[in-house]
């Protein structure tokens, strides 16, 4: 379908480029996820049988993770402008309660993002970059070697750390993403409302009407009289 539909009632807010980008690092933070505590505890070692026993989890585990972080920087390069703050961020958080209850009165206009999706989005990418160097340092096939016992210890303490926070705030976004309605439609079509546009991203909203321009009027259809 073709991205420039019904330009009078919706807006573009993710190409298909973007959206496969977001599902790629999606699915691949399931399957690390799990595959990661499968190998974190005994008691979820049963997970293992989805990546086809103990040993090919262990080896699939840091691929895994090592190309869901290569994915999540395409995402960092495309949206990183759009998840700088700005001063109305700092208003926002601090009615954050008066969003909660989906009250607009006293909320300042916020941009592509607000400052709720801001902070996780950096939260995500500090995570990652903490996952992946402490996943370096205590991958056994390759990089372990090279490091002390202590500096291996503090690596998977790390590791687990970052990977809890790492899920706590996914489970977060994931919530947020339902409660707040289109917002996963978003994600799955690309397209939104105006209406919603303008009621959760009132900035956002008056940029692209902005890089419109004003509506195209119709001209009067003239006929020849023979």
């Amino acid at each position: 379908m073709s991205e420039n539909r019904e330009p009078g009632k919706t807006i573009l807010r993710y190409n298909a480029n973007e959206r496969t980008n977001h599902w790629l690092v999606a699915i691949l933070f399931f399957m690390a996820g799990l595959s990661g505590l499968a190998l974190f505890h005994p008691a979820m070692f049963w997970l293992t049988h989805l990546f086809g026993g103990g040993p090919w989890t262990r080896i699939l585990h840091p691929f895994m993770g090592v190309a869901m972080f290569v994915f999540f920087l395409g995402l960092v390069i495309r949206f990183w402008r759009a998840n700088l703050f700005i001063p109305n961020d700092r208003l926002w958080l601090k009615r954050i309660d008066r969003v909660m209850v989906n009250s607009e009165e006293g909320v300042p206009p916020i941009g592509k993002y607000n400052p709720g999706q801001k902070l996780l989005f950096w939260t995500l990418l500090l995570c990652m970059l903490a996952l992946l160097l402490s996943g370096l340092v205590i991958w056994r096939a390759y990089f372990s070697e090279y490091f002390g016992i202590t500096v291996i210890r503090l690596g998977a303490l790390v590791h687990a750390l970052a990977g809890f926070v790492l899920i706590t705030s996914i489970i977060v976004h994931i919530y947020a993403g339902i409660w707040i309605k289109g917002s996963v439609s978003a994600m799955l079509h690309g397209w939104v409302s105006r209406r919603w546009a303008k009621k959760h991203h009132a900035l956002w909203y008056r940029k692209i009407v902005d890089e419109e321009g004003p509506p195209v009027q119709a001209q009067p259809r003239v006929t020849k009289k023979g």
